[in-house]
């Protein structure tokens, strides 16, 4: 949510924002908060005026009572009456006001940094920088379901019976090279410095519109029937909402935290061959970094965050490259975005396995997450960025690590974490 006072002062510049976004049907909005904010004001100064009135009113019946003056005292008390009938239908009006007010602010995106590509949609991204240079096959990549089955590590068939189409079962090594992927990625983000965290997989209604736009939330979250509950669809959503209203010490910035856990998304519409198996699914789990900080130390975590996913993908061997999210793309909370790509030799190209984001003050805005200073208290800036989510980074390992007689080699850094084991090997 952008400041109130940006659009006071420079509309402007917010509906080019909007443009800037291809958002054109969000640009009444920028007039019907501006109306609207205009009316608040002046019912705020009117009530203002009229409770003040109630005040000497008040003073002034006590005076009359005291000098007798009774019939008097009661057209004053007359007065009073409709003086606070009027004050009601203020406070009702500014009730009504402020929350159409407070939904058409949530509606308009915030705005995007200077040097965001200018585009539609992802097609329009930019590639920043490419690390390792992807080695070529001698023998045809099958697709990741075809390895996984040759492997045995995956049973769709049982897990559409149960759950439905988009989950699965990872069985055997696979299960624990997935668990093997997290635990190094935790202890990865430790070594950097953050503290680890396991949040809540459940968060309110008002932790989730103060996280995401409203278009988001219907695209992704799934709601607890009966409840005022969600599943989360990243760990950020109970992340950030942890530090909803409240006001943390200058001192504490940075916060810097790494969080693992299960992720739910809806993940509508339909899909092509190479998001089925376990590219776009329903659950799944990952482990996150989030950044609480003050507003001039931003830019700075944000360049920090998505090099430690790209030096994560370097340590597996595995080609990756970096890409500018233009303004099309942005998520209506995000200032700036970076997503890394991994190499996939089947399909001869780059797919995305991680994103980084700078919100600036967007979350803080709408969960009230403020910091103390010697200035006063002011908003702090939010990042997040994915240090992995297995089922994408399997894809990737597993082609990049395929060997002709399909077995996959397990990259050196996991292999601790696998018991030494060295190779993944076809079930007869």
């Amino acid at each position: 949510m952008i400041d109130i006072n940006l659009l006071r002062k420079d509309p402007e510049l917010v509906r080019e924002n909007i443009r800037k976004k291809f958002q054109d049907k969000k640009l009444p909005l920028v007039d019907e908060v501006l109306e609207l904010d205009g009316k608040k004001r002046e019912l705020q100064k009117e009530g203002d005026e009229r409770r003040a009135k109630r005040n000497a009113l008040s003073a002034e019946i006590g005076k009359l009572m005291r000098e007798k003056k009774v019939d008097e005292a009661n057209a004053v008390k007359a007065e009073v009456v409709q003086n606070n009938e009027r004050i009601a239908e203020i406070e009702k009006q500014s009730e009504e006001i402020a929350e159409k007010l407070k939904k058409d602010m949530m509606s308009i995106p915030n705005i995007i940094a200077d040097d965001v590509p200018i585009g539609k949609d992802d097609s329009e991204n930019v590639e920043r920088k490419r690390f390792l240079e992807p080695a070529e096959k001698p023998f045809e990549v099958p697709y990741h379901l075809d390895i996984l089955e040759k492997l045995g590590g995956i049973d769709l068939d049982s897990a559409r019976r149960t759950s439905g189409q988009g989950f699965y079962y990872l069985i055997g090594d696979i299960a624990r090279l997935h668990s093997a992927v997290l635990t190094y990625a935790r202890d990865f983000m430790i070594d950097k410095g953050f503290t680890y965290v396991i949040p809540p997989f459940m968060i309110r209604s008002d932790v989730v519109s103060g996280v995401m736009s409203f278009e988001e939330m219907d695209g992704m979250m799934y709601k607890i029937e009966g409840e005022d509950l969600y599943l989360i669809g990243t760990s950020e959503h109970s992340m950030i909402g942890r530090f909803m209203n409240t006001v943390l010490d200058e001192k504490e910035l940075p916060l810097t935290l790494t969080s693992y856990s299960p992720c739910f998304r809806k993940e509508k519409g339909a899909h092509g061959i190479e998001e089925r198996g376990i590219y776009r699914i329903h659950q799944f789990e990952k482990q996150e970094m989030i950044v609480i900080c003050k507003p001039e130390e931003s830019r700075e975590w944000f360049e920090k965050l998505y090099s430690y996913t790209v030096e994560l993908f370097v340590s597996m061997n595995i080609p990756v490259r970096t890409l500018e999210c233009c303004s099309g793309d942005l998520a209506d909370l995000k200032y700036k975005s970076i997503d890394v790509e991994a190499w996939s030799p089947r399909q001869k190209k780059y797919f995305e396995v991680g994103s980084c984001s700078n919100l600036t003050d967007a979350q803080a805005r709408r969960l009230g997450i403020r910091y103390k200073s010697e200035k006063g208290n002011a908003f702090a800036h939010t990042l997040n960025n994915t240090v992995v989510a297995p089922p994408r980074m399997l894809i990737a390992l597993l082609e990049n690590y395929l060997n002709e007689d399909g077995s996959v080699n397990i990259p050196e850094v996991l292999q601790k974490y696998m018991g030494g084991k060295t190779v993944i090997k076809p079930k007869k």
